[in-house]
């Protein structure tokens, strides 16, 4: 199966996005985008790719332990950016460093189980909006973003997902994420 670790947004900060987000489809080219759907919406910590059945139960358990050695943290929703012109993205504001570190502990928890990861590089912490497909510049939503600021949130689980892919071969069919496994963050109950 297809995993992800991630920190998901609550529902009141999604629906501040959720805002930003439909003043975006309202420029010029947005329906030329691939819009995420709201109930995707996430921070990847750690993406997996596949994993086998039989590995779900270390990596849970570590990923519990990597869980409990971190600590609640404040988090918003800020502004946004794009890489290149492939993905729309909303940035993270207020404790970063410990999203960066408890993103660095997911990764070692999925590496101690014996699953591939990719190489180790920068954590920039994005909740993708939209995909293009490199024929819209994003640049203008971007742009638009720029005075975006959510009101901050506690996080305080980490969460496993399972991503499902499309099957049916509908165009535009998405992935549909289930949550697996979470875990609260060391004094969050």
């Amino acid at each position: 199966m297809r995993l992800f670790a991630a920190v998901l947004p609550p529902s009141a900060a999604a629906d501040e996005l959720a805002g930003a987000a439909d003043k975006l489809k309202a420029l010029p080219g947005a329906g030329d985008l691939r819009w995420t759907l709201r109930e995707s919406w996430h921070f990847t910590l750690a993406f997996m790719s596949e994993v086998e059945d039989a590995t779900v139960p270390e990596l849970s358990e570590r990923l519990s332990r990597a869980a409990h050695r971190t600590a609640p943290f404040p988090l918003s929703l800020h502004a946004g950016g794009h890489f290149g012109d492939r993905a729309l993205w909303a940035g993270a504001r207020g404790d970063v460093e410990t999203l960066r570190l408890l993103a660095r502990r997911a990764d070692a928890a999925a590496r101690k189980c014996g699953i591939p990861m990719e190489e180790h590089r920068h954590y920039r912490p994005h909740l993708t909006l939209a995909r293009g497909r490199g024929e819209t510049s994003l640049r203008a939503y971007a742009d638009a973003l720029a005075d975006f600021e959510g009101a901050q949130w506690p996080v305080t689980e980490l969460t496993l997902v399972r991503s499902n892919l499309p099957v049916s071969g509908v165009p535009g069919e998405r992935p549909r994420y289930e949550v697996v496994g979470r875990w609260p963050l060391g004094g969050a109950g």
